[in-house]
């Protein structure tokens, strides 16, 4: 909530709760057919030629409608070929992107901010990839929606491997071999699937249907890109870990030296690491690759100098268009500049509810157990996406008066991420960030953690050193 005389309004959180039509059987038919992959269609049963025709009701009003109606028959026949697969994939893609863009629209009515117009820029041109490649990335796609996910095994996925080894080489294909071994390596970890107890259903369904899209002919263009020349504020730092690699993306304010319309962005670097490495540790490998990190710590703004920005708002980071600027307190910005910043368009295919990521100011809440009461309206804090990177812990937001987050939807409810708060301590309102070790810290919590990261990363280096001269 921003107050009314600071440029804002009370959030609507209730308006969060109201029904959205037609979101449950959107959200049903794309589980149905989740559930069809779970088995595979090979000798697809009548579960799964329901689940088929549920995906083709759903987009009957659709131009989808008579490719889709076709595709659902051949494939509850065990006759599908590729662009009937292709044509179910596109299916289950629209319908996610229908559920989040009418989630999405409800975040906005009841935020009360708005989303800035496409401006029609084509994507730039790109040399078209090899489409035997793509074509045989398709195939192996194909055997796998045919076999199901009990239905895999080492046999069936080492045939990625030659496809992804073929794709690396080329840059216009190198998200698509991503993609495809990130997504071959997370099933090799799960064979066999006949004896999974379970299964990441629809995880490996948005994997599957992200992947076919993307094997189709300018799928993966590149995104138009223009250049930003302002004044960035920073609000907080998402922080993503897995066990081999990590990324902090800053969401920020972008306000344009010609007085446009400021901007939410965002601002992404991510490094391998290894499974060692962990919490405060984490900013070592980031810190090298952009100085920003070290900006939100210090609670600057930086000044940008033609930097690149994508059609959705990401800046594709470069130090030498950034100079560290004025001090800019994250809740002064929330409160001041937030409200009236516009978001970008959602890429199509980006277009997922697990993708909203909103950023938000919340005051004058309640606070209960892993919730806030806000305008009488319980809105759950997702405390596990918390980095322990930081010193924000669930004990900082359970005493706090004020929160910047990221309002999230998954489950089936909406959710609030924090990335900040401001609690009371002897009477001065203190600020605790997620990303305030980012640049480096005194706290001794922090300290400790980065020296046990510094050893770690010692001890692997000397003994790849050893690797290596054998």
């Amino acid at each position: 909530m921003v107050p009314d005389d600071e440029g804002g309004g009370v959030m609507r959180a209730d308006l969060l709760y109201d029904g959205i039509d037609g979101l449950d059987e959107a959200l049903a038919a794309v589980d149905g057919f989740d559930e069809v992959l779970v088995s595979g269609l090979l000798r697809p049963g009548p579960a799964q030629a329901a689940g088929l025709a549920g995906v083709a009701e759903a987009v009957a009003g659709s131009p989808l409608a008579a490719r889709v109606a076709e595709a659902a028959e051949k494939a509850a026949a065990g006759t599908a070929g590729e662009d009937h697969l292709v044509a179910l994939a596109g299916a289950r893609t629209a319908l996610l992107g229908s559920a989040h863009d009418a989630l999405l629209a409800r975040v906005e009515e009841a935020i009360g901010r708005t989303r800035a117009e496409e401006d029609g820029t084509a994507p730039a041109d790109a040399a078209e990839p090899s489409a035997n490649l793509l074509a045989a990335a398709r195939s192996w796609l194909c055997d796998l929606a045919r076999a199901g996910w009990h239905g895999i095994d080492h046999e069936l996925i080492a045939g990625a491997a030659p496809v992804v080894s073929a794709m690396l080489p080329d840059p216009a294909l190198r998200r698509q071999a991503t993609l495809l071994d990130g997504f071959a390596a997370e099933l090799a970890a799960s064979c066999l699937g006949a004896s999974l107890e379970r299964v990441p259903v629809r995880r490996w369904a948005d994997l599957w249907s992200r992947a076919m899209l993307l094997t189709l002919p300018g799928a993966a263009s590149a995104p138009a890109v223009g250049e930003a020349t302002g004044r960035l504020l920073p609000l907080g730092v998402d922080v993503q870990e897995h066990a081999t690699a990590v990324q902090a993306q800053v969401h920020a304010v972008f306000e344009p030296a010609d007085g446009g319309t400021p901007r939410l962005v965002r601002a992404s670097v991510s490094a391998p690491k290894p499974d060692t490495v962990v919490g405060a540790g984490l900013w070592q490998l980031l810190r090298p690759h952009m100085s920003l990190l070290a900006a939100v710590s210090e609670g600057r703004a930086m000044d940008l100098d033609a930097m690149p920005v994508s059609g959705e708002g990401d800046l594709i980071w470069d130090d030498a268009r950034a100079r560290t600027g004025e001090p800019a307190e994250v809740f002064a910005t929330a409160r001041v500049a937030l409200p009236t910043a516009a978001a970008f368009a959602t890429a199509p295919l980006d277009r997922h509810p697990a993708r909203i990521a909103v950023p938000v100011l919340l005051e004058g809440y309640a606070v209960e157990e892993d919730a806030f009461q806000v305008a009488g309206v319980r809105l759950a804090v997702d405390s596990d996406r918390v980095p322990a990177a930081g010193p924000l812990t669930p004990e900082a937001v359970a005493s706090s008066g004020a929160c910047v987050g990221l309002l999230r939807w998954d489950a089936g409810e909406f959710l609030v991420q924090p990335l900040a708060v401001e609690r009371m301590v002897r009477k001065k309102a203190v600020a605790v960030h997620a990303g305030a070790w980012a640049g480096g810290t005194a706290d001794k919590a922090g300290i400790r953690a980065e020296k046990a990261a510094t050893d770690a990363v010692k001890v692997l280096r000397e003994r790849a050193g050893k690797l290596l001269r054998k």
